[in-house]
């Protein structure tokens, strides 16, 4: 019987991983401060590190000098329930905001800061931390929340009152609309650059749905695996210059799984016959995918046809390429600035670099793997 990877002592204890809105860089919060790492090539940028506290959330503005933190940890830098403006070119905070609750999450973009509560997400005008919208959400302690990073207008989206609910928000539009992605509670989401697309998983983690969020149509429905999982991140490729605008070509996913699936996305707009509801949500768009790049299906998809109650699981898409990850620590998943490259970044320490073939898919392979957490000093002394 194999043993299990011994799992490493840091010499500062690691509370949040996260990309920036490109994925170019990554941010991490440590039990003494934050650092800032550029992906490719991978190299530290800039630590801060503090004497008295931690820090469990830092979200980036892009590449800029302006970053968003929470205090976080057993002795936090800042209290929980407060979100500071941190500008590196001055080495303090700018700016601050209070909540009578504590901060589960933070989403940034050039003209607007998000900030999810349990029970509330609150927006405010970057320029100036006006306060310009207020949404009730039900129970949302993972914080889910994204935000469109794009330069068109913004949208948001966040859990609605009703498990399995989507609020989505289109400021510049002031319109509000509502998708029943899932039966059961909601457990991850995520959004383009754009805004046009929508990801969602179920608590239960094995199905993904890809929405359109001009009118809530069911896109995709893409299969993780048939045990129940929980989902520690998704996320669209084309997040970098003018892919931004662009359609995405794939959705990637981790999960306690130990597994990061990396899925292709359907092009055009040809409307199709009504998906399975079975698990809630509005009617599938039958689109096209490039070929050679199909995500494959299940050997006994033919059953479908005979097995209504059954077609669901067996129509379902797989994933297109896979990585299995040694440890199976959480991890937070990104994509390279080349085709057909996934970036990971896990809770062990260590960030990724891996490759995937855009027209066959199957297994990744790892081209690095850099540890960019210290090690704690082991007894005896030495590394």
């Amino acid at each position: 019987m194999a043993k299990s990877p011994e799992k490493k002592k840091f010499a500062h204890e690691l509370l949040h991983l996260s990309f920036n809105q490109d994925q170019g860089c990554f941010a991490v919060g440590t039990s003494n401060g934050f650092r800032v790492h550029n992906c490719e090539p991978f190299k530290e940028t800039f630590r801060r590190e503090f004497s008295n506290g931690g820090i469990g959330i830092v979200e980036m503005l892009f590449r800029s000098n302006i970053l968003a933190l929470v205090g976080g940890g057993p002795l936090p830098r800042y209290p929980p329930n407060k979100v500071m403006l941190w500008d590196d070119h001055q080495g303090r905070c700018i700016g601050e905001l209070s909540f009578r609750s504590r901060v589960r999450r933070v989403a940034l973009r050039r003209d607007l800061l998000a900030v999810a509560l349990e029970h509330k997400v609150l927006v405010y005008a970057f320029s100036d931390l006006r306060l310009t919208a207020s949404v009730e959400t039900a129970a949302n302690a993972s914080g889910l929340l994204a935000l469109s990073t794009g330069p068109d207008a913004a949208l948001l989206a966040c859990p609605g009152l009703h498990s399995g609910q989507v609020r989505l928000e289109a400021y510049a539009t002031r319109r509000t609309r509502f998708v029943q992605a899932h039966s059961g509670a909601l457990g991850a989401l995520c959004l383009t650059p754009s805004g046009k697309h929508l990801a969602t998983a179920s608590e239960r983690g094995t199905l993904l749905r890809v929405w359109s969020t001009a009118d809530g149509t069911r896109l995709q429905e893409l299969r993780r695996g048939t045990d129940a999982a929980r989902i520690h991140c998704l996320a669209f490729s084309g997040g970098r210059g003018a892919l931004a605008a662009a359609p995405p070509e794939w959705l990637a996913v981790t999960s306690d799984r130990g597994t990061a699936h990396v899925f292709s996305l359907r092009r055009g707009q040809g409307v199709g016959p009504a998906g399975d509801r079975a698990d809630g949500g509005g009617g599938a768009q039958q689109q096209q995918q490039p070929e050679g790049r199909a995500n494959p299906t299940s050997k006994l998809a033919f059953v479908s046809s005979y097995l209504p109650l059954a077609a669901g699981y067996f129509s379902s898409e797989r994933s297109f390429a896979q990585f299995h990850l040694p440890d199976g620590a959480p991890t937070v998943v990104g994509f390279g600035q080349e085709p057909g490259t996934l970036l990971l970044l896990s809770s062990s320490g260590l960030f990724y670099n891996l490759v995937f073939d855009p027209l066959v898919g199957g297994a990744c392979e790892q081209v690095s793997c850099v540890q960019f957490m210290e090690e704690a000093p082991r007894q005896g002394g030495g590394y």
